[in-house]
């Protein structure tokens, strides 16, 4: 690994861990020349599908697309970085799962909405009115309502849960 400072390639991993669900590896670094540390992450480069726009044209998956989707949808709430890089992390691994080689886009944005759905209920009611292009207030309200029966549905599975414990 060439280093960012001086550009020798003489580099030595000082320390290694696994972030974002075990999906990537963090390597501290040390330049063995000028002495300066820095951070790597390493990912497993996969192909991902293609997504089949709603006009029917095809265009490449672009995490970098979908990582300002969520973002914006996240702007100003209490949501760290690292939740946000492993949700994306879990989106690609879902579309991987299918085994498909093309996907509609409409599965990506519906797997963006589960996500924020579980991350920020501000940010998925956000991502949901730009996505879904809500036209009045009460698109908002269900939204809403939707998610508060999903969020009642969850709250009872963990109650069950920790009653059979």
């Amino acid at each position: 690994m060439r280093c960012p400072f001086c550009g020798t390639l003489d580099t030595k991993v000082v320390d290694s861990r696994l972030v974002s669900e075990a999906a990537q590896v963090r390597r501290r670094r040390t330049c063995i020349h000028c002495h300066e540390r820095f951070t790597t992450f390493e990912v497993a480069e996969l192909q991902m599908p293609k997504l089949i726009k709603s006009d029917g044209s095809r265009e490449a998956f672009d995490e970098d697309k979908l990582r300002n989707g969520i973002i914006k949808a996240i702007e100003k709430r209490p949501v760290s970085s690292e939740a946000i890089e492993t949700a994306i992390t879990r989106i690609k691994e879902k579309m991987q799962a299918t085994g498909e080689r093309e996907l509609p886009s409409r599965w990506a944005g519906e797997a963006v909405m589960d996500e924020l759905q579980q991350l920020d209920q501000v940010a998925y009611v956000r991502f949901a009115s730009v996505y879904r292009s809500f036209k009045d207030i009460s698109e908002f309200r269900e939204a809403i309502d939707r998610l508060e029966s999903s969020s009642a549905e969850l709250q009872a599975l963990k109650k069950d849960k920790e009653d059979k414990e």
